[in-house]
């Protein structure tokens, strides 16, 4: 994939990897537009990353999926890279029986639900373009189950999936699929969880993170899984008992801690 001279979406744009995705192409000299929930973020970013454009938009809503597709059809016709990046983890304790239904599918609206329906809306402009890409944003836990986060490890293992047969169909198109599936990385996605959920796994830079996806995308490497997600992956592989035992350590203190 060409990284430079494109016109990139990038969704949940304002912080974490998809603002640091949005800093290195921005400089790299591609035109960057930006979607988040949160005004006030999108400002913030916009402010510290002058010429980027910065779009509000919740795409758990399709009404706002097609408000944003409008849009960004009008005023970027050539926009040739959609970058699925918006995402929420929390951690769910799934004894507790108070939750709401429609709290519990907060994950789903927004992990899988949102990115499929930005890729089925986004498409057709994309398949017009000459050269596209579409980089669906996963994690290292699309492989490995990580108790204390059992949604959120269920829509990106959904995720990688669907990525895979998004890019089965579009083998003979214009448009390349990409998978970024990140390891643990320092980003605000973090702040739900305390020392002891993380416990001994390590935290990836995310400024390493994006330039290793940008690398990987260059080289049209199509499954991009930085650091301890390649481990995750052969480890899924070879022994699932063992992936769901190093990721399933801090569930006993969550449980614990519930009581």
């Amino acid at each position: 994939m060409e990284i430079k001279n494109n016109t990139i979406l990038i969704t949940g744009g304002s912080s974490g990897i998809g603002y640091e995705l949005a800093c290195q192409l921005q400089r790299m000299g591609n035109q960057v537009i930006i979607t988040g929930r949160d005004q006030a973020r999108l400002n913030e970013a916009k402010a510290k990353l002058p010429g980027v454009h910065a779009i509000q938009s919740d795409i758990r809503d399709p009404e706002a999926v097609e408000s944003l597709y409008a849009s960004v059809a009008a005023a970027y016709p050539k926009l040739n890279v959609l970058v699925n990046n918006a995402g929420i983890m929390r951690k769910i304790n799934l004894h507790e029986a108070g939750r709401g239904l429609r709290d519990l599918s907060l994950e789903i609206d927004t992990n899988l639900t949102g990115t499929i329906h930005m890729v089925h809306r986004f498409l057709p402009l994309l398949k017009n373009q000459q050269r596209a890409a579409i980089v669906n944003v996963s994690s290292g836990l699309a492989f490995v189950p990580f108790p204390i986060s059992p949604i959120y490890g269920a829509t990106k293992a959904a995720i990688h999936s669907y990525t895979q047969s998004l890019r089965a169909q579009l083998k003979h198109t214009s448009v390349k699929v990409f998978e970024l599936a990140p390891p643990s990385v320092q980003t605000p996605l973090q702040h739900a969880f305390d020392a002891a959920d993380t416990k001994g796994m390590p935290v990836m830079d995310v400024r390493k993170l994006a330039e290793l996806t940008l690398r990987g995308l260059a080289r049209d490497r199509f499954e991009i899984r930085p650091g301890a997600s390649n481990l995750l992956k052969l480890i899924s592989r070879l022994s699932p008992a063992l992936g769901l035992k190093l990721t399933g350590g801090s569930l006993k203190h969550m449980l614990t801690e519930a009581k």
